[in-house]
């Protein structure tokens, strides 16, 4: 689905964090937000998957209202809280909640099981996992219901190197396969490069620039030129 943000601010003791005047995101694609902490990269991901309210405008889903795509829509942050169950659990649980019949969430799950080569965590109980297993389950959760729209904060700050390579293609198959919009937060160039369609560059709180990733590299803005030199 189309994401349109209209008039975005939110403000946090009396200082703005986040203002946006329009800003689209376009169905079916992978979007980079990118910038350095602090720029209000989070708090727009917040805002889009209604974790928070803006102070004022609103977001658009296909031109509605959140309601409209709650059940179409996940996120996931880097410290992504998981249920006191096993891993097998966790994954099945949004299927659970949509009342899918018993076979096709066990067949769902021992799929996403293999594609993130978790086999070995499948009756362990998430809670004891690693920073990096635990971001794994997350997002093979995320992706047990297949949502329209996947938000994603920092998908592999906690991920080992070794696996960086299958997180991405993962988020590369869903997307080609089932055409999911897909938005990543990240401050790694790199990887945005490798993942991303588009780029929303991000500085104090605001949307400085909006390009395909192409493009990125060769900004005329100066501190843009310098963020991609240095990460």
């Amino acid at each position: 689905m189309d994401i349109r943000l209209r008039n975005i601010k939110k403000t946090y003791n009396s200082k703005t964090v986040l203002q946006i005047d329009s800003l689209k995101i376009k169905k079916g694609k992978i979007t980079g937000i990118l910038g350095p902490n602090g720029s209000g990269k989070t708090t727009m991901m917040k805002i889009i998957g209604d974790l928070i309210k803006p102070d004022t405008g609103r977001v658009e889903y296909d031109g509605k209202g959140f309601e409209s795509a709650s059940d179409r829509l996940t996120y996931v942050s880097h410290n992504s809280y998981l249920f006191n169950d096993s891993v097998f659990g966790n994954i099945a649980a949004p299927l659970k909640f949509r009342d899918m019949k018993k076979e096709y969430i066990e067949k769902r799950v021992e799929e996403l099981i293999d594609n993130f080569q978790i086999r070995y965590l499948k009756y362990e109980n998430a809670l004891t996992l690693s920073g990096g297993e635990k971001q794994k389950v997350a997002l093979a959760r995320a992706l047990s219901f297949k949502p329209e729209v996947l938000l994603i904060d920092e998908p592999t700050s906690n991920i080992d190197p070794n696996f960086i390579k299958l997180i991405e293609s993962a988020l590369k198959r869903i997307n080609n396969d089932l055409k999911t919009t897909i938005v990543i937060v990240t401050h790694n160039t790199a990887q945005s490069l490798r993942l991303c369609e588009e780029i929303i560059f991000m500085r104090d709180g605001n949307v400085i620039q909006q390009t395909l990733t192409k493009n990125i590299v060769n900004s005329n803005d100066e501190f843009i030129k310098e963020f991609i030199e240095l990460n």
